[in-house]
């Protein structure tokens, strides 16, 4: 009778022991779940917050602004336009369309 008592109270200790090593390891997934949910979420705000940079930066006055006063381009006109024709020479403009 011993002999059983003592493999009862084994395999009680052991099932206890793999009790407490299952418990932790929920703990821990739990934990990494969390910790990846408030990742994601901030993630998420960043990006709402440099999509709504990116629209501010893309404005059309915002683009010629930069255009005009960095790149210094002017709008066309035709004054400052040189037609070509297929071949690759240049018409002017001003002489109704003559080399």
């Amino acid at each position: 009778m011993t002999r059983v008592s003592i493999l009862l109270l084994l395999a009680v200790m052991a099932s206890g022991m793999w009790l407490v090593r299952v418990q932790y390891d929920a703990r821990r997934i739990n934990t990494e779940w969390h910790r990846a949910n408030v990742q994601a979420r901030q993630l998420e705000v960043d990006r709402q917050r440099l999509l709504v940079e990116k629209r501010a930066q893309a404005t059309p006055l915002r683009v010629e602004r930069l255009a005009r006063d960095k790149l210094r381009m002017q709008t066309p006109t035709p004054a400052t336009t040189l037609y070509v024709t297929a071949d690759g020479t240049a018409l002017n403009p001003t002489a109704g369309g003559k080399p």
